[in-house]
């Protein structure tokens, strides 16, 4: 008896590229403040010395994304479902692993918030026709506007296309700054590949690779969307048979294909963004912070490609940082949602009580964000401490991760030696930052 929604994996090329779309999700979420703020900042403070930290963030963890991918393939779970499934203390009808979840996420509304201050501040230098905490409040209600309404789709695919324009300006200010007194060389790359982190870097460097690439937000996160795409309801309730093995392989190989995707998209724009901050912001004696912040950080490229494309960049770094508030905000909706439903404080699986606790939280949200900065004012230091969080959650996401990866060997379609390699060897590294911090940090 065949069960409804199933649908057979496409073969050829270009129908997997047809079924891509998770992972670009997650590009115009990470095209956003790790990548304008605290790649841009570590580069400034640290020189090329700290390269490596950056491109180790964005390559090691996507082992741990496949695995969170798979195992939504696999059983259908929700990421938190799926979390209060570890073993280890409980609080009621919850665990630990869902309680931390949902505290760092708390912690994490000062990163948001500074994200969004950030996108007020591009605005209100492009528009300076009001003040920035107005432009934040405006722009909180919107987000909250487009997400209530459902028009997150439309939106999200301009913002989308602002990235890909933004990254795209990027590339060419990197080549562009090569034949100028603030170029780079090869050796300057190299010098960052030794794997030296002096003990001043260590808090920007840990908050960095916290929020850089694929972070733990960002890993959680591609459950809900590959769950949202179909991947699960493609492949079908696990029947024992090998139709059904087929297919999950099927679709399984397409979610590799789209992560992988997306990683080098988001690598490369990532690693775009600290050469130009080691390049042009290095040496100064002051890293900007507060309202001046994108302001300072146009420089990167007034100096490397003329004062003319100031606009522009303000134009970029607003729909940047703004497209990553707006998928934080769809991610975050969902997360509480299924949190709630996983400490028994609401039927997550009654479709309208569902609906109506988005709706609310959509409200709720931003309006938290704004306080936030508002309060505040220092979107750099806001961003970077959530980058520290972000490393902490981290963790628990690689506690999980090993979990789920036990749990999909379990439905006999193991990766083999290559993956088995690649997923330790992101243990390991997440692990040893970690380490290396602490030590270093005392």
């Amino acid at each position: 008896m065949s069960q409804p929604g199933i649908q057979e994996p496409p073969i050829s090329l270009s129908g997997k590229l047809r079924f891509l779309g998770p992972g670009f999700i997650l590009s115009a979420s990470i095209v956003g403040s790790g990548e304008l703020i605290a790649t841009t900042v570590l580069g400034a403070k640290g020189g090329f010395i700290t390269f490596w930290v950056i491109l180790v963030s964005c390559l090691v963890k996507v082992a741990i994304q496949l695995e969170f991918g798979k195992h939504a393939i696999l059983t259908g779970l929700s990421p938190m479902q799926g979390f209060n499934k570890l073993g280890g203390l409980r609080l009621g009808k919850s665990n630990w692993a869902v309680g931390t979840a949902f505290l760092l996420t708390l912690i994490k509304i000062l990163q948001v918030g500074g994200m969004l201050g950030g996108a007020a501040i591009a605005l209100s230098l492009l528009l300076p026709v009001a003040p920035v905490w107005l432009w934040t409040m405006l722009l909180g209600l919107l987000t909250s506007l487009l997400i209530y309404k459902n028009y997150y789709n439309l939106v999200e695919k301009a913002s989308l296309v602002m990235v890909v324009g933004f990254t795209l300006f990027t590339l060419i200010a990197v080549v562009t700054l090569a034949p100028t007194t603030m170029g780079f060389s090869w050796k300057d790359v190299a010098s960052g590949l030794t794997f030296q982190l002096p003990k001043e870097l260590i808090f920007v460097a840990i908050g960095a690779f916290g929020i850089t690439g694929v972070a733990s937000d960002e890993i959680i996160a591609y459950n809900y969307w590959c769950l949202e795409k179909g991947y699960a309801a493609y492949t079908g309730k696990n029947d024992g048979s090998e139709d059904w093995k087929r297919r999950a392989s099927g679709w399984i190989s397409i979610m590799q294909l789209d992560a992988f995707v997306a990683m080098f998209i988001y690598t490369l724009v990532t690693a775009a963004f600290y050469l130009l901050g080691a390049s042009v912001l290095h040496g100064y004696n002051k890293i900007p912070e507060g309202n001046e912040v994108i302001n300072t950080l146009s420089r990167i490229y007034t100096q490397s490609l003329g004062p003319g494309v100031r606009t522009s960049y303000l134009l970029g770094a607003f729909f940047v940082l703004f497209s990553s508030v707006f998928a934080t905000l769809a991610y975050w909706t969902r997360l509480f949602m299924d949190i709630s439903g996983t400490f028994g404080w609401l039927n997550v699986d009654d479709e309208s009580i569902r609906k109506k606790g988005v709706a609310i939280l959509a409200w709720i949200i931003p309006v938290l964000w704004m306080l936030a900065f508002l309060f505040m004012q220092l979107p750099t230091f806001m961003v970077m401490i959530g980058g520290v969080v972000g490393s902490v959650l981290l963790i628990v996401v690689v506690i999980a991760g090993i979990a789920f990866r036990k749990t999909n060997n379990s439905f006999g379609l193991p990766s083999g030696s290559l993956p088995e390699l690649l997923f330790w060897l992101s243990v390991l590294s997440i692990a040893a930052i970690a380490i290396y911090g602490l030590v270093k940090g005392v």
